[in-house]
């Protein structure tokens, strides 16, 4: 199952969007024509954006066909997504071509969409990296970033004693005292025995600065607290 929603939100230099189907069909067989594989799209992600619409494809390749007869079934008894979701998506699949009259606009918004989040995905790398004990990678592409954060042994003892895993702990504590929240990095496969959070870069550059501050400032507290 590839989740492509992201395609168009590459922001790293060098970096390029790879849908799973090309890179499928380059391998060749036995690959290109028995892997089976599920592609995802959405408008409601992506540099559109549109989270008030629902809209969206997917696309099956090499599905056997028993399985995907089951699949044709289940879709065509579910209610269809609304119209107007419906008709963004088709806006979104043929977008204006070079020559036509809203293109140059449509250029211009979709640039400084990227652009803007190309900006609060370095401001955000940069920012956490100023609190010692917090590293965060490149945010390459997507909305979010994924940064490591050293939590000291006695705050693992607290988390223990909460029956909560130790970035869970982290991330209540950050959530009851300064209003942030963030989601445990314990759910997205960490390494063991390292401790993470995953948040959004999609706050207004201004209120982005502000979050990011008050977050160092938090964790700076937090590890004194615990040190």
């Amino acid at each position: 199952m590839a989740d492509e929603v992201y395609q168009d939100n590459v922001y790293a230099e060098g970096s390029a969007f790879h849908s799973f189907k090309k890179v499928l069909m380059e391998m060749g067989p036995p690959y290109s024509d028995s892997v089976e594989l599920a592609s995802f799209h959405s408008i409601s992600k992506g540099f559109m954006g549109e989270c008030g619409l629902r809209g969206g494809y997917m696309e099956v390749v090499n599905l056997h066909p028993e399985v995907k007869a089951q699949l044709t079934k289940m879709v065509s008894v579910r209610l269809c997504p609304p119209v107007p979701g419906q008709l963004l998506l088709d806006a979104v699949m043929d977008p204006p071509k070079p020559g036509e009259p809203s293109y140059e606009r449509f250029q211009a918004e979709k640039e400084a969409v990227l652009g803007a989040l190309a900006e609060k995905a370095r401001l955000t790398q940069e920012m956490l990296n100023r609190t010692p004990g917090m590293r965060c990678n490149p945010v390459q592409g997507a909305m979010y970033a994924f940064p490591r954060i050293e939590i000291p042994a006695r705050a693992l003892d607290a988390a223990k004693e909460k029956k909560q895993a130790p970035d869970m702990f982290f991330c209540m504590r950050l959530l009851e005292e300064t209003g942030i929240c963030v989601v445990p990095g314990s759910g997205f496969g960490q390494k063991e025995g390292t401790y993470h959070f995953r948040m959004t870069i999609l706050p207004p550059t201004e209120k982005l600065k502000l979050l990011l501050e008050k977050l160092g400032q938090f964790y700076t507290k937090f590890v004194q607290e615990f040190s």
